[in-house]
């Protein structure tokens, strides 16, 4: 399998279960509807352990354009890579919001509320302020690609071949997965922790283009992409003024 399919999969899988769990908290008459935020969270960061187990051993897992660009950005990825990277990140993304829709067809269908539907794809905030919003998506990111950065450790070797697949691989799966939960529980009330691009965009363009009424919430669709890549260019600076 090469790195380009495997992010493709892990991301897929990760936003399948990531976006599934809202899909079954929210959705009318699913068995887990109003479960509540501690189901969520709980899922979205075993989602990612799943995403990584998965790409991990080929691609390094970064299965986020926010983590592509942070290991690029202080020297650990070869940026030759990146475009491929963030390209099949993209694509899983919108594969894992199908498979969702797919999923949960009749319950979509039996949902009226337009906001429910619409957060089994994307993010939104809970109160609308757009510096708020914008702030709460630079913390959270930093936080993540951070703690990345340490999680990687003394393993992660500059990539200095073209086919290099520096990333976190399967070693990293449960501490992400942990880091991913602490944001949710901690971070996430404000805008639902987009922290990741490919995680926001790619499921917004399948609302947008699956038979699903109600607004895509494209008048917000830049934050979750501008937030994150603030979020880790500061993760990225301050690991290097310490390293």
């Amino acid at each position: 399998m090469a790195p380009f399919t495997a992010e493709i999969l892990g991301t897929m899988i990760m936003i399948l279960l990531g976006n599934g769990v809202v899909a079954n908290v929210v959705l009318k008459d699913t068995k887990g509807n109003n479960s509540g935020w501690m189901v969520i969270t709980t899922a979205w960061a075993f989602a990612v352990f799943t995403g990584v187990l998965i790409a991990g051993p080929v691609s390094g897992a970064h299965l986020n354009p926010i983590v592509t660009l942070g290991l690029a950005l202080i020297g650990k990825f070869n940026w030759n890579l990146v475009p491929s990277y963030i390209l099949a990140q993209m694509i899983g993304a919108m594969l894992g919001a199908f498979l969702v829709w797919l999923s949960h067809k009749d319950h979509f269908a039996a949902t009226e509320d337009e906001n429910a539907k619409f957060a089994c794809f994307s993010t939104s905030p809970a109160i609308k302020n757009n510096l708020s919003n914008l702030i709460s998506e630079i913390i959270a990111t930093f936080v993540l690609i951070f703690s990345i950065f340490y999680i990687a450790g003394p393993n992660l070797q500059i990539a200095t071949d073209p086919n290099a697949t520096i990333g976190l691989g399967t070693i990293g799966a449960l501490p992400v997965a942990i880091v991913v939960w602490v944001i949710g529980l901690s971070l996430g009330g404000t805008t639902g922790y987009a922290i990741n691009p490919a995680r926001d965009l790619g499921p917004r363009i399948m609302h947008a283009i699956l038979p699903i009424k109600g607004s895509s919430n494209w008048s917000y669709a830049w934050i979750p992409i501008v937030g994150p890549i603030i979020g880790a260019s500061l993760a990225a600076l301050l690991y290097l003024l310490l390293n």
